[in-house]
Parts: C-alpha cells; sequence; structure tokens
C-alpha cells in the first residue's frame, strides 16, 4: 500500500468556516476568483468527494483536498 498523503491541519477559533473563506483563509488560493473557478471546475474535494458549493459549511475534522494538498480543519 503507497504511504497515505500528508494532510496540513489548519485551525480554526470558530470551529466551522464556508469552503470558499477557508480556502483564502488557509492561503491555498488568492482571491475570490480564484475559489470561485476552482470550485465551479470540480477541482476541490472535501472528504473525499468533489464540492461545488463555496457555501459550503466546513467542521473540524474535515478534510479539503485541492491541487494534489490535503487540509483538515482543526479547532
Amino acid at each position: 500500500m503507497k504511504g497515505r498523503q500528508q494532510v496540513e491541519d489548519v485551525p480554526l477559533e470558530g470551529g466551522s468556516i464556508r469552503l470558499g473563506q477557508f480556502l483564502k483563509f488557509a492561503g491555498i488560493l488568492d482571491t475570490g476568483g480564484e475559489v470561485k473557478e476552482a470550485v465551479a471546475d470540480g477541482l476541490v474535494r472535501v472528504n473525499g468527494e468533489v464540492d461545488r458549493r463555496r457555501g459550503r459549511q466546513l467542521a473540524v475534522g474535515d478534510v479539503v483536498e485541492i491541487g494534489g494538498r490535503r487540509f483538515r480543519v482543526t479547532a
């Protein structure tokens, strides 16, 4: 079995955040336009499934994947 891809933890103070906000907050994407395009094009996965909703509410433990990188929402 191949080694699992490393997950980068991204701590939040509020415990939840919308997907589009998370992508900018974590420094994954720089602008709202980049976020909109990446999500609309199906380049973002949440917990292993493509999600095209920028407004999707993320919670602690959710894992976001984009561009071969994985990020976990932590408290």
